[in-house]
C-alpha cells in the first residue's frame, strides 16, 4: 500500500483528510480515452469511476477534487464524449480516476445509447481493479428515472457505489435537506449503494475535502 494511503477505507479524520489533500495536490494527468474495452490501460492500480447524467457537473467535480481548472476538459473534446477517460493520480502512480460517459441522452439515436450501455456494462462487470463508483445526482432534481436505472445496473454488476449530490449551492437549504433525505432513502433500496449521501458543490468547495478522503480510502479497501 502506498505511503500516502489511509490505513482504513473511508478514513475521514484529520490525518486521512491531509493525506488525500496532498495526493490530489500532486501530479495528476490525463492518460487516455478508451472507446472499447480492448483500449483500457493495464489493470495495475485501483480505479475509482465517476458516472452521472449529462450536465450533472461531472467535469466540474473532477476539477474540484483534483484542484485543477481544466483537468477534465479533455474528456469533453469532440469524439471523446462516449468513451471512458482515464486520469493518473500520484507519482509514483497511486490510483486512476475514470470519467465514464454521461447518460440520459435526450435525442441520441438508439445505436448510440446501446453502444454506451454495452461499454459501461462490460467495464463495470469485468474490471477487476474497479474499487468504487461515484454516482453523481443533480441536487436540483434528485434521483431521476435514468439515475435509478443506473443504480440498478451497478447493483447487477455488484459494484459498490457512493451517491454524490452535485450543485448543492444552487438550491435553498430546506430543499437540499429534503432532496438529501429522499436520495438517501432511494440509496437504501439498492444492494450495492452505500447508505450515505455525499453533498457537494464544486463551485463553493462544499464536501470536496471529505470526498477526496473517501475516494482515496475506497481505492485501497
Amino acid at each position: 500500500m502506498p505511503e500516502d494511503v489511509p490505513a482504513q477505507a473511508g478514513e475521514a479524520d484529520e490525518e486521512g483528510l491531509e493525506r488525500a489533500r496532498k495526493l490530489f495536490a500532486g501530479p495528476i494527468q490525463f492518460l487516455k480515452s478508451a472507446p472499447q474495452l480492448k483500449f483500457l490501460p493495464d489493470p495495475d492500480v485501483p480505479e475509482i469511476a465517476f458516472c452521472g447524467r449529462s450536465n450533472v457537473g461531472k467535469s466540474s467535480l473532477l476539477n474540484a477534487l483534483t484542484g485543477r481548472k481544466a483537468i477534465a476538459r479533455t474528456s469533453v473534446t469532440p469524439g471523446r464524449t462516449q468513451e471512458l477517460n482515464f486520469f493518473d493520480v500520484g507519482e509514483p502512480l497511486v490510483l486512476r480516476l475514470v470519467d465514464m460517459p454521461g447518460y440520459g441522452f435526450a435525442k441520441a439515436p438508439p445505436a448510440v445509447v446501446e453502444t454506451w450501455r454495452r461499454l459501461v456494462r462490460d467495464y463495470l462487470r469485468g474490471r477487476v481493479v474497479l474499487k468504487r463508483t461515484l454516482l453523481l445526482v443533480d441536487a436540483r432534481h434528485g434521483v431521476k428515472p435514468v439515475d435509478a436505472e443506473m443504480m440498478r445496473m451497478l447493483d447487477e454488476a455488484a459494484v459498490g457505489y457512493r451517491v454524490v449530490l452535485t450543485k448543492a449551492d444552487k438550491i435553498k437549504a430546506s430543499e437540499l435537506e429534503a432532496v438529501t433525505a429522499a436520495t438517501l432513502a432511494e440509496a437504501r433500496k439498492h444492494s450495492a449503494a452505500f447508505p450515505q449521501v455525499h453533498v457537494t458543490s464544486s463551485e463553493k468547495g462544499l464536501g470536496i475535502t471529505q470526498l477526496r478522503a473517501a475516494v482515496l480510502g475506497d481505492a485501497y479497501t
